[in-house]
């Protein structure tokens, strides 16, 4: 029977009579059914039966490595030529090579490693002719390992005459042209490994993205908290509002929702006497995607015996300045044309409807006018159905009029006790809660209150969201009986954060989209 038309493996003529040409023939079919089969393809081909014809291998796992080229500049950028010359040769330096200039018996390589660049020359009367028959046929892209000794070039420029040249990965695709690099934003993110080997930013960023997180693990631990884990799967979703993504366990056939948040199994902790302690996790949520939302994503939660939301506004600050200063250099840090002040004592701190009144400008008659709420955040485009309540409205009402104005760091806090269901009553009002929220550059950073330990309270609070659940809302919380549980035997006092820390390194590295800051973010399925 014949195969149906989209499934007929396509024609593909060998570019080469090599008998070595028969084994790149899947990988050619693969790029013509993607339509990516093209005359540099062919060529590439080509010459890589060329080098296994002569012997040469095309992935030798011989090589070794001994140093880094940023170390070749370290320990060599400030000697002159007379200098170099008493220098003993460079051995074991590997590299991409992202640049390639033949003149006939010579060449010159640029070649990348993860630390940065170093240019090589290669020349046939050094290198002898069968050596050189290997360079002849190496491409950008090309893992190479050389070693020589260094000088400098008529422009200055630090080079290893390369005394040996050994092939140690072949590149079967071309790089992106030099002057256009990966300007599709998708092609980007899909194709991460490419980007991170043609543009410099992005290595940059992701560097910062690490020094951010050993910092921010250096400070928790040396304020005493220890490093825990906790589980990803979990029988039943809370910790934050939030819609999961389920999975099925087979041998338990039991459904389990993944982490929306650490928070539960984090304070469960505190019970067992473990009363300071942080969980560098990477979360699950079930919703959009845009510029600071990705369904995956880091976060860095704490939480802190016999003590309150406000010690958290102090640490916090102190935090966000130490790490800033490490990445930035300075507590006052450039993003997107604006200049954000990080330095301890200057963030603001409001209360939530004092920012409704203040900065989003609307007065209590109207805030608490259930209707004419409810119709305004209709007319601004915006869902409001019947079955939320004033205060559920309101925290609409500050994503429209308040968040964006938030530039300069603000600590907004004593948020309404309906939209706080895990955070202690105020003592003086208990229709509010001892919970602030961190907003820097009009975005979310952070989310921190006071923990409620009162387990009546609580079972109380998990009702509403049960009852607010059966009415329609799939982000309200589950009733939790062993967190429950917990609780009856007696939570100390305590106070918990969570820094969302993709959206730290956003502010640290002053990018917009959340996508830039994760090597692989979650894409549509490619056509």
């Amino acid at each position: 029977m014949e195969a149906p038309e989209n499934h007929r493996k396509p024609q593909i003529e060998l570019p080469t009579k090599s008998p070595k040409a028969a084994y790149f023939t899947p990988m050619l079919e693969s790029f013509a059914s993607h339509d990516e089969l093209n005359e540099v393809a062919k060529n590439r081909v080509s010459k890589a039966c060329d080098l296994l014809d002569a012997g040469v291998p095309l992935f030798p796992n011989t090589f070794r490595k001994k140093h880094l080229i940023a170390w070749i500049h370290e320990t060599y950028g400030e000697k002159d030529e007379t200098a170099l010359e008493s220098c003993e040769p460079v051995e074991g330096i590997t590299g991409r090579i992202v640049a390639l200039r033949s003149f006939g018996k010579a060449a010159f390589l640029t070649i990348l490693d993860q630390s940065g660049r170093v240019q090589c020359h290669v020349s046939k009367d050094v290198l002898g002719e069968e050596t050189y028959k290997i360079v002849k046929k190496l491409d950008v892209g090309d893992i190479i390992g050389v070693s020589g000794k260094l000088f400098r070039t008529k422009t200055d420029e630090l080079t290893i005459a390369c005394a040996t040249l050994m092939l140690i990965t072949r590149s079967m695709r071309s790089l992106p042209e030099k002057y256009h690099g990966l300007k599709d934003m998708e092609t980007r993110y899909r194709q991460r490994y490419v980007d991170l080997i043609v543009t410099p930013r992005t290595r940059e960023i992701f560097e910062k993205r690490s020094l951010i997180v050993r910092e921010f693990r250096h400070f928790m631990e040396e304020k005493g908290f220890l490093e825990v884990e906790t589980p990803m799967m979990h029988p039943i979703a809370g910790g934050a509002q939030a819609k999961p993504f389920i999975t099925h366990h087979n041998a338990l056939d039991m459904d389990l929702f993944m982490r929306i948040a650490p928070e539960l199994y984090l304070k469960r902790l505190l019970v067992g006497g473990m009363e300071k302690v942080f969980e560098l996790n990477r979360c699950f949520r079930n919703e959009g995607i845009d510029t600071r939302h990705n369904p995956e994503f880091t976060t860095c939660e704490f939480y802190w015996a016999f003590a309150n939301f406000t010690d958290l506004m102090d640490l916090t600050e102190e935090l966000f300045a130490r790490i800033a200063r490490k990445v930035c250099g300075s507590t006052v840090v450039s993003y997107q044309g604006a200049q954000i002040d990080l330095t301890p004592g200057r963030w603001k701190r409001i209360t939530f409807y004092d920012a409704l009144t203040e900065i989003g400008g609307h007065r209590p008659e109207f805030y608490n006018d259930y209707g004419k709420v409810r119709e305004y955040i209709q007319k601004r485009g915006e869902k409001a159905t019947n079955s939320e309540n004033l205060q559920k409205l309101h925290a609409k009402l500050f994503d429209l009029d308040v968040e964006e104005k938030l530039i300069q760091p603000h600590f907004i806090y004593n948020y309404p006790t309906e939209i706080s269901p895990l955070s202690r009553r105020n003592d003086e009002d208990p229709t509010l809660t001892d919970r602030f929220e961190l907003f820097i550059t009009g975005r979310e950073l952070a989310n921190a209150f006071s923990e409620l330990n009162d387990p009546v309270d609580q079972r109380g609070r998990f009702e509403d969201q049960v009852r607010d659940r059966a009415a329609g809302d799939d982000e309200a919380c589950c009733m939790d009986e062993d967190y429950l549980r917990a609780l009856e035997y007696g939570m100390p006092p305590a106070a918990g954060e969570g820094v969302g820390i993709d959206r730290l390194v956003m502010l640290l590295t002053d990018v917009s989209s959340i996508r830039e800051v994760i090597l692989f973010p979650l894409l549509r399925a490619e056509q």
